[in-house]
C-alpha cells in the first residue's frame, strides 16, 4: 500500500512502530534497547535538530536528499528496518563508505563489455556512496549522490552477498523506507515463532482489498484486481499471492509461479498441480522430489497425486477435464486443436467459460487445460487476457471482445517473412473429402501405417531421426504432421525439407485423390538464401494427374491445362523477380480451392503425424542416392551414387 509522501513520515514511522510493538511477546526481545522501544511504541530516535542536519551536511560535504533530510527532521536513525538491517544511521553515523573491504573491487571485475548502465553504476557506488547500515545481517544500505533525480532525491541500493543478487535499487530514502515496512510484514505474516497473532488496522484493510479484488477478478476486472494483490502480496498477505499467481500464468508469466501453498489443499490440486508438473518438465529438473517444495504440508493424498500428474504431464499423457458444460466444451475443444482449428477450439473454450465453476473461494479461473498437450499451445498472452476479462464463477460483468484469430486463414503465411520461425521450405497435401486419419492409407506404405500421438515441430524432429519408425537420410519421406485444411479438406504438411530433385520428384497428388476426390500437391522454397528458388504444384483428380507446374533451376515445367487462375506464367513472368511469386501462387491457390493451413496448430501447436512414402524414385545408376536438407546443397561430387552406396564406399 502507498503509505504517503514524505510530510507523512511522522504517522508512518508510528504505525510502524506500534505494529512492531504489538507483534511481539512480553519478553520476545532480547536487547535492552529494543525492550525499551517496544514499552515506548517507538522504533526511532528524538528528532534531529536543523543544526545537527546542517552540522552532519558539512562534516559530508553534501546536502542531504529531502526525503532522507525529513526523516531526520522525525527520527534521528532508525531501529530494526526490516528483517536484517538492526540500525539506520542518523546525523552521528551516516559516513561516506569509500570502498571499505573492497567490494567495489569484485564488482568492477565482473564487468564485461556488455555490461549496462545501472550495472557499472551499482558497481561504482561503493567508491562514492553514503553508507547508512550501522548495525545489519551483512546488508548493506547506500545513497548514491550521484543518482539524483530532478527533485534533487538520490537513490538508495542495498546489497546482501548472501542473497546471491545485484545490488537493488530505489528511487529515493522514502521509497527504500516503505519496502523496509513491508518487509518487516511479510516476515511477521509468515512467522513460525508462536508470537502473538499478527493483526492490525493494515493487515485488516489488506485482507479486505484481497476479498474484494478477489471478486472484481471473477467479474473480469483482472487489472485492477491484479494490482491490489501485488500490493497485498508486497506485505505477505495470506491468499494474494495465490490469487495473483493464476492470473499471472494465464499471462504467459511462469516465473517464480508456484500458487504458495494453495496446490498442497485437495479442492485445488487436481487444477494445480499440472501447472506446477508442466513447469518443472520444462525447466528440467532432475530431482523430481523439488516438486515437494511448493507442496508443504499437503498430504499423503496429493502428493501422490503429485508424482503421478508428474508422470503423466512427462510423458504426454496428461487430460485436463472439468465439470459440468464447461468440461463437454473442454473435450470439444481438445478435438478441434487435435486437427489444428485452434482458433475454433479458443473460441469453444471461452464461449463456455461463464458457465464454468470454481473448486473453492480461492479458484479464480481454470488452469489446469494449460497442462495438456493439446490444449496448452492454445495459451497466448492475449488469450490470457481475454479469458480473464470473460465474468465466471457466478460471477455478473460486461463480456469482453474476443482476441483475434491466429491463424490467417490461407497458405500464403508460409511465404510471410516476418512470420516467427517461418519455414525456410515445406512441401503439403491437400486432400478433399478424407479425414485426417484416413491420410496415411493414402501416402503411406502398408496397410499398418497409423498416426503418431501430437508432437509439436521440434518433437517431430527429433522423434524422425531418433523415434519408432524413423526413417534412413537416404530414403526422401516426410514425416507429415496432419489436421484439417478446410470445411472438407485435410492436410499432410512437412517444413523444412530434404533436398528438391526434379529428375527424381515423384508427386503424391494422384496416389492421395481417390474416387471422387481430388488432391494439391505443393514444393516450395522460392525466398532467397534457401538453397536454389523452386516450386512444384500439381493437381489431381480421381486418382489422375490433372496439371502441374514446377519452376526449378531458372525453368519451367508444365504438364496439362493449369486453369487461368493458376497459370504459371502469371507469378513467373519475364524480368520479375522469382521469389515475388510465391505469395501470390499461394494466395491463388488458396482462392482456388477453399483450403488453408493452420499457422498456430503447425508452427506452435501438436499435431499427430506419419511417415510418408518417398517423393522420390529410386536413383538410377550413376544418380545421386543421398537427400540432403534444401538448404545445404552439396558439390555434386560429395553425393554417394546408387552404386557406390551399395558397394559399400560411401555411407549415407
Amino acid at each position: 500500500m502507498t503509505h504517503t509522501t514524505p510530510l507523512d513520515w511522522r504517522p508512518f514511522l508510528l504505525g510502524w512502530s506500534g505494529e512492531w510493538s504489538d507483534s511481539l511477546a512480553d519478553g520476545g526481545t532480547r536487547r535492552e534497547e529494543d525492550e525499551t522501544a517496544r514499552r515506548a511504541r517507538w522504533l526511532g530516535f528524538p528528532s534531529a535538530s536543523e543544526e545537527r542536519i546542517v552540522a552532519m551536511e558539512e562534516r559530508l560535504g553534501r546536502r542531504m536528499p529531502p526525503s532522507y533530510r525529513e526523516f531526520l527532521e522525525v527520527s534521528d536513525g532508525w531501529r530494526n528496518a526490516g528483517g536484517f538491517i538492526g540500525l539506520l544511521a542518523g546525523t552521528a553515523d551516516a559516513r561516506w563508505h569509500d570502498n571499505e573491504s573492497a567490494p567495489a573491487d569484485i564488482f568492477e571485475e565482473r564487468l564485461d563489455d556488455d555490461a549496462t548502465d545501472a550495472e557499472r553504476r551499482g558497481a561504482g557506488i561503493w567508491r562514492r556512496g553514503l553508507q547508512l547500515d550501522v548495525e545489519s545481517d551483512m546488508t548493506h544500505v547506500l545513497l548514491d549522490p550521484e543518482d539524483v533525480d530532478d527533485d534533487g532525491e538520490w537513490a538508495v541500493y542495498t546489497w546482501a552477498s548472501w542473497r546471491a543478487a545485484p545490488p537493488e535499487r530505489y528511487a529515493n530514502f522514502a521509497d527504500f523506507m516503505r519496502d523496509m515496512h513491508r518487509e518487516f510484514h511479510c516476515l511477521r505474516a509468515g512467522r513460525t515463532d508462536g508470537g502473538p497473532e499478527f493483526a492490525n488496522d493494515l493487515t485488516r484493510e489488506l485482507d479486505t482489498r484481497v476479498e474484494r479484488a478477489r471478486l472484481e477478478a471473477l467479474r473480469g476486472d483482472w487489472e485492477r484486481a491484479g494490482h491490489v494483490l501485488d500490493e497485498a502480496k508486497g506485505y505477505g498477505r495470506p491468499r494474494a499471492a495465490a490469487l495473483g499467481d493464476q492470473m499471472r500464468r494465464l499471462l504467459g508469466r511462469t516465473y517464480m509461479v508456484y500458487f504458495d501453498g494453495m496446490a498442497a489443499d485437495p479442492r485445488y490440486a487436481p487444477e494445480l498441480l499440472p501447472v506446477l508438473a508442466a513447469e518443472h518438465v520444462v525447466r528440467g529438473h532432475r530431482d523430481d522430489s523439488a516438486l515437494l517444495f511448493h507442496l508443504r504440508g499437503a498430504g499423503r493424498e496429493v502428493v501422490s497425486l503429485a508424482f503421478a500428474t508428474l508422470e503423466r504431464v512427462r510423458n504426454g499423457t496428461y487430460r485436463y477435464t472439468a465439470a459440468g458444460p464447461f468440461g463437454e466444451a473442454v473435450e470439444r475443444a481438445r478435438e478441434l486443436a487435435r486437427w489444428g482449428d485452434t482458433d475454433g477450439a479458443w473460441r469453444i473454450l471461452t464461449d463456455a467459460l461463464p458457465a464454468w465453476q470454481p473448486s473453492g473461494p480461492d479458484h479464480l479461473a481454470p488452469l489446469g487445460w494449460v497442462a495438456d498437450p493439446l490444449l496448452g499451445p492454445l495459451l497466448t498472452p492475449e488469450r490470457g487476457c481475454e479469458l480473464l476479462s470473460t465474468p465466471r464463477g457466478g460471477q455478473a460483468g460486461e463480456a469482453p471482445g474476443r482476441s483475434a484469430d491466429r491463424d490467417p486463414g490461407d497458405l500464403a503465411w508460409l511465404a510471410d517473412p516476418d512470420t516467427p520461425g517461418i519455414p525456410t521450405s515445406y512441401r503439403f497435401v491437400l486432400v478433399e473429402g478424407v479425414a485426417p486419419a484416413d491420410l496415411p492409407g493414402r501416402l503411406a506404405d502398408g496397410d499398418g501405417t497409423v498416426l503418431n500421438r501430437p508432437m509439436t515441430r521440434d518433437e517431430a524432429r527429433g522423434f524422425a531421426s531418433r523415434g519408432p519408425g524413423a526413417v534412413p537420410y537416404v530414403v526422401d519421406t516426410a514425416l507429415a504432421a496432419v489436421g484439417r485444411a478446410g470445411p472438407c479438406w485435410s492436410f499432410a504438411f512437412e517444413d523444412d525439407v530434404a533436398y528438391f530433385d526434379l529428375r527424381r520428384f515423384v508427386s503424391p497428388a494422384a496416389a492421395a485423390a481417390g474416387e471422387g476426390t481430388r488432391a494439391v500437391v505443393g514444393w516450395g522454397g522460392l525466398r532467397s538464401g534457401h538453397g536454389r528458388p523452386f516450386f512444384h504444384l500439381s493437381v489431381a483428380q480421381d486418382g489422375v494427374e490433372q496439371y502441374a507446374f514446377t519452376y526449378a533451376d531458372g525453368e519451367l515445367h508444365r504438364t496439362g491445362r493449369t486453369p487461368p487462375a493458376l497459370d504459371p506464367d502469371r507469378f513467373f513472368g519475364e524480368g520479375e523477380e522469382v521469389t515475388a511469386a510465391e505469395r501470390p501462387l499461394l494466395e491463388a491457390v488458396s482462392g482456388e480451392f477453399g483450403v488453408h493451413l493452420p499457422r498456430h496448430a503447425i508452427m506452435n501447436g501438436r499435431l499427430h503425424t506419419f511417415t510418408t512414402r518417398p517423393w522420390a524414385r529410386p536413383p538410377g545408376n550413376g544418380e545421386p542416392f543421398g537427400a540432403v536438407p534444401a538448404d545445404t546443397v552439396p558439390p555434386a561430387d560429395t553425393i554417394a551414387t546408387r552404386d557406390e552406396f551399395v558397394a559399400g564406399r560411401a555411407t549415407p
